[in-house]
């Protein structure tokens, strides 16, 4: 199961929506907006800005958002998708 950070919480907080370890096989994070369930986001098997601190420092995990903000332009800006919810929290 995903631990989910407490800088992914206060992201979520700023969105309005409320997050929990998913359900989905797969998948890292579920998030709700009053009380009901919008998106699945983050696969298991990769790396999010959180877990790149954590293993190879700051400056690397920079660099892995800027290329991430980068290789998702198109789905990151479109409000309440799970692209846009993936960005605003995990990243």
């Amino acid at each position: 199961m995903y631990k989910i950070t407490a800088r992914q919480k206060v992201n979520a907080i700023a969105l309005n929506v409320v997050i929990k370890p998913s359900v989905v096989k797969g998948k890292k994070i579920d998030v709700f907006k009053d009380g009901k369930k919008v998106a699945s986001i983050g696969a298991i098997g990769y790396n999010d800005y959180d877990s790149y601190i954590k293993t190879k420092g700051i400056t690397y995990a920079n660099e892995r958002r800027r290329l991430y903000k980068l290789r998702h332009a198109n789905d990151r800006n479109k409000k309440g998708s799970a692209g846009y919810y993936a960005d605003k929290i995990l990243w």
